[in-house]
Formats: C-alpha cells, structure tokens, sequence
C-alpha cells in the first residue's frame, strides 16, 4: 500500500513544477508584450504579470522545502534561509490575493457602463495600477518583518509548543500583544481584500449579466446554441474568484489552527501547504484559456 508520504511527495512535485510552468509561461508572455510589442500592451497585463510572478515565487518557496522534507533532507535550511523563503513565501502569497483584488477592480471598471455614476474612472483607472502594485509591495514587506525577527530554523530550537512550527521553521515566543497584533494586521488585509474581490466579482457578474439579456433578442437561432461571450465571462470570474475564496479560506483557518495548536498534526500541514498552492497552480490556465 502506497503511503501517505509518498502520495503527498507525488502531489507537491507535481503541483510545484506544473504551477511554475504555467505561471512563467504567462508571465513570459507578459514580459514579450512588453518588451517586442510594446504597442499591444495593456493595463491589464501589468497587473497579470505581477499575479503570476507572485504566483511562480509562492510554489517554488513553499513546494520544494516540502518537497525536500519528502526525501528526507530535514535540516536542509538554516536560519537566514528559513527567514528568507518563510519571509518572500509569505509576502507573495498577499500579493497574489491584492493583486486578484485589483485585477477585478479594473475589470470591474472596465466593463462598467458609460450611464453608471462609476463611468468617469474608466479614463483614470490605469494610472493608479503602478502605484497600487508598489503600495501592496512596501506594506506587505512591512507587516511581514516580524518573520524576519522571530522565525528561526528548527534545528536551533527545541520548543515545539508555541506559534507556527514546520519540519524546517519555527518561530520563537511572541509575547500575547505581538501576535494579537501581527495576527491582526494579516486578518484585516485578507478580510478587506477578499470582500473587495467578492464584491468586484459579483458586480461584473451582474453588469454582463444585464448586458446578455438586452442584447439576446439580436441572437441569430445558429448563434443561440452556443455560449454567449458574457456567459463565458460571467463563467470565469465566478469560477476564478470561487476557487480563490475557497483555498484562501481553507489555508488561513488551518494556518490559523497549526499556530496556535498545542500538539502539531504533521498531515494537517502539509495539506495545508497542498491547497495554499492550489490556486497559485490552477489561475494562469483559467487565465489562459480565457484571455
């Protein structure tokens, strides 16, 4: 019978290098636009280059010390680099959700109708990317400094029985205040940013979904037995922002329950690690494929 550490091996290998591979061929694709064409370049691909960039970083900090632990190597990471891939893992991993966040704003300004009182951002909405993208940069890098401060690798520390802990990182004591208030900052951001992208999602579903029912008289009957663009749209966002509200929340209840956990349950962590890459894995081939 096949064990569960070689399953779970099997599954993080797979997810790293397909998740990678699919992220570094959009983000090429991107880079391409911007460097060879640069007059086929929209707004929209700054923001989808910074999505896949923190994407591809994400997997490849998060899979392969786990693929490592998979092989065995347990005390492969020493301090400075367990803070430094816990650190960049744990910063991308906000950026993509900011990033999902702003990407269905502008698409949500983008599609909205010209008779909205929204309308007059349409015209503006680009010039705001770049300093967003540079906003989610510095503030995430700012409220994850405590990483740095009190990450250490496991091999230098014996006291399993307080806050996060993994085969290869663990943090030292937090005083209560500490991690009431570093918690705190992380559950606000995800909060604030998951009910923007909820809300963003939910309009743009509503707009096209009014536009498909005034345009539907015009519909040829050959046309009628096919989607509608606005149904392919509609389709993408909701199957989009529903896959990443789903592995979102799951991750952060069982990061949650690890830290604060008083005996540690090695397989809840690293199913834990397994869906916090999923939507990494799975967004540039929706993307793709609907581009």
């Amino acid at each position: 019978m096949v064990s569960s550490g070689i399953i779970f091996q099997i599954l993080f290998i797979s997810q790293t290098f397909i998740g990678f591979a699919g992220n570094s061929l959009f983000f090429t694709s991107c880079m391409c636009t911007f460097l060879i064409h640069p007059h086929k370049k929209k707004p929209v691909d700054v923001i989808l280059a910074h999505l896949t960039l923190a994407n591809a970083v994400t997997l490849v900090l998060r899979g392969f010390p786990n693929i490592m632990l998979s092989f065995g190597i347990k005390h492969g990471i020493d301090d400075m680099g367990c803070k430094t891939v816990l650190y960049i893992q744990r910063v991308t991993r906000s950026i993509s959700l900011n990033v999902t966040s702003l990407q269905s704003m502008f698409q949500a300004v983008t599609i909205t109708p010209v008779n909205y009182k929204w309308a007059w951002l349409k015209n503006k909405v680009s010039v705001y990317i770049l300093p967003s993208l540079l906003f989610f940069w510095i503030i995430n890098m700012i409220i994850y400094v405590e990483i740095i401060l009190r990450v250490v690798a496991t091999i230098n520390s014996s006291d399993i029985k307080h806050g996060y802990y993994s085969l290869y990182c663990k943090s030292i004591a937090f005083e209560n205040y500490q991690a009431v208030s570093f918690l705190s900052a992380i559950l606000i951001q995800d909060l604030l940013f998951l009910f923007l992208t909820t809300f963003n999602s939910v309009y743009m579903a509503n707009i096209l979904y009014r536009h498909h029912k005034t345009v539907q008289h015009v519909r040829s009957t050959i046309q009628s037995s096919r989607h509608f663009p606005e149904e392919r749209g509609t389709h993408t966002i909701l199957i989009l922002v529903s896959c990443f509200l789903f592995f979102y929340l799951i991750n952060s209840f069982l990061t949650i329950y690890l830290t604060v956990a008083n005996e540690k349950n090695w397989q809840l962590d690293k199913f834990g690690d397994l869906i916090s890459s999923c939507y990494p894995t799975i967004c540039p081939f929706l993307l793709i494929k609907n581009e």
